[in-house]
């Protein structure tokens, strides 16, 4: 399954994140609804990504903003990759829970 986000193809959405590698990569929060519309809620990087989503001190956030059901999305990359493209998604999206 993915679902396009920005120019990228993510993996997912999932709604599980012990599916999620502990790799390298940018992850997306969505907040999927029934209809088949998402909505990025929060983006981010790592050098390991089920890590990062499961202890990210954002989580309170997420579920707050969420209307549908809270998944993530990932895309696997290198960390010079990543940063990039991470730049690129949160200047593209402003995601509501993105603020640092």
């Amino acid at each position: 399954m993915t679902i396009q986000i920005g120019n990228y193809l993510f993996e997912g959405p999932y709604w599980d994140i012990n599916v999620l590698n502990e790799q390298s990569g940018v992850y997306t929060i969505v907040d999927c609804h029934s209809n088949g519309s998402s909505y990025v809620l929060d983006v981010g990087e790592s050098d390991s990504v089920r890590t990062r989503v499961q202890y990210h001190n954002r989580k309170a956030c997420w579920t707050r903003n969420c209307r549908g059901t809270l998944a993530v999305a990932v895309y696997y990359t290198s960390e010079l990759r990543r940063m990039r493209i991470e730049q690129e998604l949160r200047a593209q999206y402003a995601p509501v829970c993105g603020i640092r």
